[in-house]
């Protein structure tokens, strides 16, 4: 993903425009312009850094492109208690006037890869792959799953137009699970894969009449989802969601499904604890 996106470029000015408004009263009042001043971002706790590329977008958009940055870590690494992960040099007035709009990027998308890395690391050695959903942050969603692959996981779809998704709703509007995959079939693109929800074994049943490409178990007992995947036995994939934790993700995962979807990767995930000191240079 490149940073440079339009739709990030976007969400990064409206953050400054709606911290910054008319200007930072306190540090005009308080910090002479000039002098010079760096910055340290720390991790206070242990964390999985995700987000470091949007220090860039940051600076650009508030007109400090000539800051100098140097990372102390790379992206997606794993760092203990107050570890420094990058630090800043520029003017300490405009350090000052950034410096909660660069931790709000960094704390939420550093949460984000850090609660994704302990479900990845929840399922090693089966074969599931834990995959986020589109349950982001409205405006968030390039960086929401941007912070989910930093921290292992991976992307599900990033928009309705990045596959066909057959839900409860849809059943409902078109009288059954068998009749909604046929319509997709028929409507929608070759190229697109076909992806049905199901709550019950009868759908199950009806969705492997219809050769769908994955099958999604939604909110079913572990034990249910261990008979679904003997029964679909390698006929479609098999994606397990609903109400996935860190406790339950590991005994869905030796199922045999080869997704877990979870929602929480990304409508859940505490923001990681960073702070930025700033030291004077003159």
């Amino acid at each position: 993903m490149t940073f440079d996106h339009p739709s990030i470029r976007r969400l990064v000015r409206l953050a400054l425009e709606e911290d910054i408004g008319r200007g930072d009263a306190t540090t005009t009042a308080t910090v002479s312009a000039g002098i010079p001043g760096r910055a340290t971002i720390v991790a206070r706790h242990p964390v999985v850094v995700a987000g470091l590329p949007i220090l860039r977008v940051v600076f650009a958009e508030a007109g400090m492109g000539a800051a100098r940055t140097e990372l102390r870590v790379e992206e997606g690494k794993t760092v203990g208690s107050d570890t420094p992960i990058a630090e800043i040099a520029d003017e300490a007035a405009r350090l000052l006037t950034i410096e909660r709009v660069t931790l709000n990027f960094l704390q939420r998308m550093t949460g984000v890869a850090t609660l994704t890395r302990r479900y990845v690391e929840a399922v090693a050695g089966t074969r599931a792959k834990i995959v986020d959903t589109r349950k982001t942050v409205p405006g968030w969603r390039l960086l929401d799953k941007y912070a989910v692959a930093a921290g292992g996981g991976e992307n599900h779809r990033f928009g309705l137009d990045d596959g066909i998704l057959i839900k409860d709703n849809h059943i409902v509007a078109c009288g059954g699970v068998g009749a909604a995959i046929e319509r997709a079939r028929s409507g929608g693109h070759r190229l697109l894969r076909i992806e049905v929800e199901c709550e019950t074994m009868e759908d199950v049943a009806e969705a492997l009449g219809t050769g769908v490409d994955v099958i999604l178990l939604d909110n079913m007992a572990v034990r249910e989802i261990a008979e679904a995947v003997r029964r679909i036995a390698g006929h479609a994939r098999v994606e397990a969601s609903g109400g996935v934790t860190l406790e339950t993700a590991r005994k869905i995962a030796e199922t045999g499904v080869d997704l877990v979807s979870v929602g929480g990767l990304t409508h859940s995930a505490p923001a990681a604890d960073l702070s930025m000191d700033l030291e004077l240079l003159q």
